[in-house]
């Protein structure tokens, strides 16, 4: 998905988006993974122009994952580009061109999911200077403010921050950013960051990586908290595992992808903080 496209679709149960064979993984003395050598690069479907997730410069922290990735599992890292639009997965990893997807839900349905290796959550953004900070959907100053709120499509219900929001009467305070945006510009996710920094928008509701990310180069301070609690009932969740994805049937290929997560959540942890991911549970927030 592009900038939360697989957050926002596939965690929320919207996901109309979204064969290496190695040998067993040997367990080494510092607890790494340790995999026989091959000469079959590792494929991974990747979105071209979607930081802070990857781009076609290597330049997200996907990227920087797969690299740890591949290099832990001793084979030559590839990248096959393609747009997070609808039907990626169908042309990428579901067509074989691909062997992995970094970055989806847990509960993603189109291919078979690892552990979970961070986890975060749509959040309230405002400048700094906002005080104190807004976390809850009740909250009565909503009704008097400009709310930016990312969207999928052309319905308003069809993200969980704008269904919640719809469902308090408050889409008339509503501006919306497509997560899709104007992919012939770079970072098109970045614009609803960018609203709040230069006060098109009062508050915006923004997936907790690119708030992280975009926030932390804003030149106008900025300021996130999740939103809480963390489901709306009956079931609208606002946050979600994060993890990697492989075809179905590939369970080698996880498993080893899990046991790599296991052994190096501490240099994953460390290629998340230095991209400013706002995280749950530990990490950066």
């Amino acid at each position: 998905m592009t900038a939360g496209l697989w957050r926002c679709v596939g965690g929320a149960g919207l996901a109309s988006l979204f064969v290496a064979v190695l040998a067993p993984a040997a367990p080494a003395a510092d607890a790494a993974v340790v995999v026989a050598a091959s000469v079959t690069p590792l494929r991974v479907c990747a979105d071209p122009n979607n930081l802070p997730f990857s781009n076609e410069r290597r330049e997200g922290f996907e990227n920087r994952l797969a690299a740890l990735v591949a290099r832990e599992l001793g084979r030559p890292l590839t990248f096959v580009w393609w747009p997070q639009r609808r039907g990626f997965v169908r042309m990428t990893l579901q067509a074989g061109t691909c062997d992995v997807i970094m970055g989806v839900p847990t509960s993603f349905e189109l291919a078979l999911t690892t552990r979970r290796y961070y986890r975060s959550a749509y959040g309230f953004l405002t400048r700094a200077s906002f005080t104190p900070l807004i976390r809850s959907f009740d909250d009565p100053r909503l009704r008097r403010l400009r709310i930016g709120v990312q969207m999928i499509g052309d319905d308003f219900a069809n993200s969980p921050p704008a269904h919640a929001l719809s469902a308090r009467g408050l889409i008339v305070n509503v501006v919306g950013f497509s997560v899709l945006g104007n992919y012939s510009e770079p970072n098109p996710p970045a614009r609803i960051v960018d609203a709040v920094a230069n006060g098109t928008v009062d508050a915006a509701v923004v997936w907790g990586p690119l708030a992280g990310y975009f926030g932390s180069r804003s030149r106008v301070p900025l300021a996130w908290a999740a939103v809480s609690p963390e489901i709306d009932p009956p079931f609208l969740p606002f946050a979600f595992d994060i993890a990697m994805a492989v075809r179905r049937g590939d369970e080698r290929l996880r498993d080893q992808l899990d046991a790599l997560i296991a052994a190096r959540q501490a240099e994953i942890d460390r290629i998340l903080d230095g991209f400013h991911i706002h995280r749950l549970g530990g990490g950066r927030q």
